[in-house]
């Protein structure tokens, strides 16, 4: 089976065909489909891309192409019934984040994909973005001693102008939404595959810019871990400023920070720059067309900055397929595992907004 050329279709006709349907070429699938909710924009879109066929279901997609995998990018409040299809059908799956609308969605995806024994992984690419790969080599290497202090922010004016155009689950809590889902989870993602399983949060999901939404467009969460690292992660995307970043790992030997795509390392002799190795360097990124954007958060992507790390994440998805060996110095994927562990912290943080006090998080 090492030689076959795997069928795909991409479930999502937004950000599946912005960033998905390129970086899953780059990593070897045949799109063979797109499926969309409105028929007309999916054929559009799939001539577009040049995909062979458009459909508005996948039992529709499977009728005319040869299909042996899904990926799943569309709004998360339907990511559940759309992955247990997909998994009953046999089909190994990549499903976006944020994973699923709560714990017990999550819960029944990771067990339609354990019983159909598919491949299954989550659309968490930031893993193989190269400061954060080597970010979290030089933590497992013991560069810093034991973490301590951990601290991670994001201030983006994205959605501070009025007009600002956001999809419309990304807006609406009932659907899955606000900036904690669409940002908060790749954080949290990095914490945990950098730092470990979270053990406490204590979090705050006010609006900053109201345009009338449901959904948060800022939070704050004090974290403990399991390991022992106090942290804190604030984004928002309704706040008036120049662009603020900063990731900042504070051990018992020293302190690895990222600046830009550089990582850096501090200890009692210095600052200096670590080198970035060759198997973690990614290709530089490849604008999607411009002509496919829609929304203000359509172009959060328009540098492409997703398409490396995601072909890489299609990669490992494809070798796993094939029961290829997955490589022992990559960054480790992202299961269905990972889905249900990552939306325990979810949950946890929006009880602890609701309730107003620090949440234990519920053990993955």
């Amino acid at each position: 089976m090492t030689d076959k050329t795997l069928g795909l279709a991409v479930i999502g006709t937004g950000f599946g065909c912005i960033t998905h349907v390129p970086a899953f070429r780059d990593a070897g699938f045949e799109v063979r489909a797109l499926v969309g909710r409105d028929r007309a924009r999916t054929a559009d879109r799939a001539e577009r891309m040049g995909i062979p066929h458009a459909a508005t279901s996948l039992d529709e997609a499977l009728s005319v192409a040869d299909i042996d995998a899904v990926t799943i990018a569309t709004p998360p409040h339907t990511h559940a019934a759309l992955a247990v299809e997909a998994a009953e059908r046999g089909l190994h799956v990549v499903c976006e984040k944020p994973f699923a609308a709560d714990l017990t969605e999550a819960r029944a995806m990771l067990a339609a994909a354990e019983k159909s024994g598919v491949v299954h992984m989550v659309g968490t690419e930031f893993r193989y973005a190269s400061p954060q790969a080597l970010l979290s080599r030089q933590i497992r290497s013991g560069a810093i001693g034991a973490p301590r202090l951990a601290t991670f922010l994001m201030h983006l004016p994205l959605f501070a102008a009025e007009g600002s155009e956001a999809p419309g689950w990304w807006t609406d809590a009932s659907s899955g939404g606000g900036w904690l889902g669409a940002q908060g989870t790749h954080m949290i993602d990095q914490i945990r595959s950098t730092l470990g399983e979270f053990e406490m949060v204590s979090a705050g999901l006010p609006v900053v810019a109201d345009r009338g939404q449901s959904a948060e467009d800022s939070f704050t969460v004090h974290f403990r871990t399991t390991s022992g690292v106090d942290g804190v992660l604030q984004s928002t995307v309704g706040a008036w400023g120049s662009l603020l970043m900063t990731t900042r790992i504070a051990g018992t030997l020293g302190t690895l920070s990222i600046n830009g795509d550089k990582v850096f390392h501090a200890d009692a002799t210095g600052e200096r720059e670590v080198p970035m190795p060759a198997d973690l360097t990614n290709p530089a990124p490849q604008p999607p067309p411009h002509d496919l954007f829609q929304t203000t958060y359509d172009w959060m992507h328009s540098t492409g900055l997703d398409r490396a790390p995601y072909a890489r994440l299609a990669d490992a998805f494809r070798r796993r397929i094939l029961g290829q060996a997955p490589d022992p110095n990559e960054p480790a994927a992202a299961t269905f595992h990972d889905g249900v562990a990552g939306q325990a912290v979810l949950d946890a943080i929006r009880r602890s907004a609701r309730e107003g006090r620090s949440v234990l998080v519920e053990a993955p």
